[in-house]
Order: C-alpha cells, then structure tokens, then sequence
C-alpha cells in the first residue's frame, strides 16, 4: 500500500484520470458522434487531458481546500 503522506498525490491521480477519462469520452462522443476510430480518437484525447489534468490538480488543490474551508459553515459543539 501507499504510504498515508501521499495522499494529496494519489487523490489527485485517481480524479484526474476518471474525470479526464469520464470528460475526454463524452466531449469526442459530443463532437464526432459514433465513428471509426472512435477509439484510438478518444484514447488520444484521453492521454492529453490527463496530461493536463493530474498537474493542474495538483497545483490547484490547496488554494480549492482553502475557497472550500471558507464556504463551510465551522459548527462548535456544545
């Protein structure tokens, strides 16, 4: 298994290749409908936006805790 400090990697691996994956199939799908090489298009498609994805996530991912920190209401128990 992992070791638990690499967390913030791992967790941005695994969104940016199922979003990536998940948005680079619907937007060829959306674009070129059924066609031949559908498959190898969206492959293609797929290996450059996760190549964009992981590092951009990666980047991103703590000012996102912070903006997402603020919009959280803090409940105090009492």
């Amino acid at each position: 298994m992992i070791d638990k400090k690499y967390q913030s990697i791992v967790f941005a691996f695994v969104m940016s290749m199922t979003m990536s994956c998940i948005m680079s199939l619907v937007i060829t799908l959306f674009n070129l409908g059924w066609t031949n090489g559908l498959l190898f298009i969206w492959l293609k498609a797929w290996a450059f936006a996760f190549s964009v994805a992981f590092p951009t996530i990666v980047v991103i991912n703590p000012f996102v805790r912070k903006m997402v920190n603020k919009l959280i209401k803090n409940e105090q128990v009492t």
